[in-house]
């Protein structure tokens, strides 16, 4: 199998502009409430930023690896939004769902975090099947 490396680094780079409005102004301040981070802190530990930011480059870039490897050469953009849509929504926001009833975390963490974690698998799966 051959892997579009182009595709790859298109999906890991959406990753972070979908999380840059998902965790900025659509459900910044209420992911913080839920997580306990005050803007203080945010404030504090801005000199951890490009280390975060680059080790969730390089997560971004190993899930979307995985699931480019996972979807083939033969998928279309809407087959693969579709896989995407079935991977985020089953696999990985049902996953946190187990952890978060188990962690007593909020309803409201779940929605917003498999929430975006469903988009981004749905996008990176659009943005595959559109370089196939």
């Amino acid at each position: 199998m051959e892997l579009n490396w182009i595709a790859i680094i298109v999906a890991a780079v959406s990753a972070f502009v979908l999380g840059g409005i998902w965790y900025g102004p659509l459900f910044g301040k209420k992911w913080m409430a839920h997580v306990g981070i005050t803007e203080q802190m945010i404030e504090e530990s801005k000199s951890m930023m490009p280390k975060v930011y680059g080790l969730a480059f390089v997560l971004n870039l190993v899930a979307v690896i995985a699931f480019a490897a996972f979807l083939g050469n033969e998928v279309d953009v809407a087959t693969g939004a579709m896989y995407g849509l079935v991977a985020g929504l089953f696999w990985v926001a049902a996953s946190f769902g187990i952890s978060y009833l188990f962690e007593g975390r909020p309803l409201g963490l779940w929605l917003i975090n498999g929430g975006y974690h469903t988009l981004q698998f749905t996008i990176f799966g659009a943005i595959i099947g559109a370089f196939n």
